[in-house]
């Protein structure tokens, strides 16, 4: 750039949204396979977190339970694989739907039930923030429902990094919001 400012996305035109989308669908799909794996290994737990949501009838909870972490996997698969379309809008729903529920609970007064956002060990009260982190992740999405060009190989790998970057950022974002959380920290206060 001539004048010395900044490269950015608007610069960058198509290729640097392809990039953030595909950078996005990495990160994001990280991010489902981590938390369908967890789902998967603590099933037993899962029914129970999603009932205390209060937003399904009781007879809906087991089938929600039962049918939640094969979505997330093949929703996590979908994007790992190239982030096609449709895994994209499916993931963008489903974090939607995450949000919508995390956000009515908070407008109850119910922010002490666990956000079920995947690690057992890292309980999270319900908070704007982890309303905000889905829907950011989310919208990481929107620019794989365009249509992108075929990425070139140092695209591929800048989205690579950024994913992994995006990944290990909402695993921080979520340690830091449990260990915040626990007894430990309400007792220093």
């Amino acid at each position: 750039m001539a004048d010395g400012s900044a490269l950015t996305l608007a610069a960058l035109g198509g290729t640097g949204l392809s990039v953030l989308g595909l950078a996005g669908t990495m990160g994001v799909g990280l991010v489902f396979l981590q938390a369908a794996l967890a789902k998967l290994r603590h099933r037993d737990l899962l029914a129970g977190v999603i009932s205390n949501y209060r937003l399904l009838p009781s007879a809906m909870v087991a089938p929600a339970a039962v049918l939640l972490a094969p979505a997330e996997l093949v929703i996590a698969i979908g994007l790992l694989l190239g982030g096609q379309a449709l895994a994209a809008a499916a993931s963008i729903l489903l974090l939607a739907v995450f949000a919508a529920a995390m956000g009515i609970n908070i407008a109850r007064g119910r922010r002490e039930i666990d956000c079920g956002c995947g690690r057992s060990q890292l309980r999270q009260p319900l908070s704007w923030l982890l309303v905000a982190r889905n829907l950011l992740l989310a919208a990481l999405l929107v620019p794989r429902l365009l249509p992108n060009p075929a990425p070139a190989m140092a695209d591929l790998v800048v989205a690579l990094a950024g994913g992994l970057a995006i990944f290990v950022i909402v695993q921080l974002f979520n340690a830091i919001g449990a260990l915040a959380a626990s007894p430990l920290a309400t007792q220093r206060r």
